[in-house]
């Protein structure tokens, strides 16, 4: 009898092409607004014209490009008010995790984000380079307290922040004081959770989150490609 789920044998062009587009506009190396012809956006990745196509729904689903009639599409532009939204959701969601997790979480666990925390204070990193770690790291945190049903929610958070914050923070990072305060920032936590206090806990991270929207917010402000008045697309 035949399997009614078949083996993936390996990642389709198209799930490549949507990887790749995913990368170069949440890094804002294709700035918001920016419009493309589809034709040379297959031409720049040496594949056929379909997957980039199929590539593009898949983006516009998550918000990031939008199609056009023809073969054209532009990058979404980002908007204030989107930002201010999902960081009210981080807000109502994740302290109220943190004040569970920090009475279950491990010393180790702890004890091994401390080493994180402190290399995101190094010379070298950037927002770019540490965001995937960064990711990581408030996931973590909240993990031993949170449900499957918690993480789907938190995740598509995370994922619809990412542009924002990569581009937002991108803006500071040339300041020699942007990565001592990184690494400050997330120490704070951690000494938070230490405490195994609920509710210092609980408002470390929404000290944490709070800081983190206004410096976002300052940083893209200026931003020409940023719409900061009504509902983002």
């Amino acid at each position: 009898m035949n399997s009614p789920v078949q083996p993936i044998e390996s990642r389709s062009v198209t799930d490549l092409v949507t990887t790749e587009l995913r990368r170069s506009i949440v890094s804002g190396d294709l700035a918001p607004g920016e419009t493309f012809s589809l034709r040379k956006i297959a031409s720049m990745l040496n594949v056929s014209f379909i997957p980039v196509r199929e590539a593009l729904r898949n983006l516009e689903g998550e918000g990031l490009v939008i199609t056009r009639p023809g073969r054209s599409a532009c990058v979404a532009p980002l908007n204030l008010a989107d930002l201010r939204a999902i960081y009210r959701l981080r807000r109502t969601i994740e302290p109220e995790i943190a004040g569970r997790s920090c009475t279950l979480i491990s010393d180790a666990e702890l004890d091994r984000l401390q080493v994180q925390a402190e290399d995101f204070g190094h010379e070298r990193h950037t927002i770019q380079t540490v965001y995937d770690s960064h990711h990581d790291f408030h996931a973590a945190l909240l993990a031993p307290a949170a449900t499957s049903w918690d993480m789907r929610v938190l995740n598509s958070l995370w994922r619809a922040a990412e542009r924002y914050i990569r581009i937002g923070f991108s803006k500071v990072d040339p300041n020699p004081e942007e990565q001592p305060r990184r690494r400050q920032a997330h120490e704070d936590l951690i000494g938070a959770f230490r405490r195994r206090d609920p509710g210092a806990a609980s408002e470390a991270v929404l000290v944490h989150l709070t800081r983190n929207e206004e410096m976002a917010l300052r940083a893209l402000t200026e931003d020409p490609h940023v719409a900061t008045e009504g509902a983002g697309a």
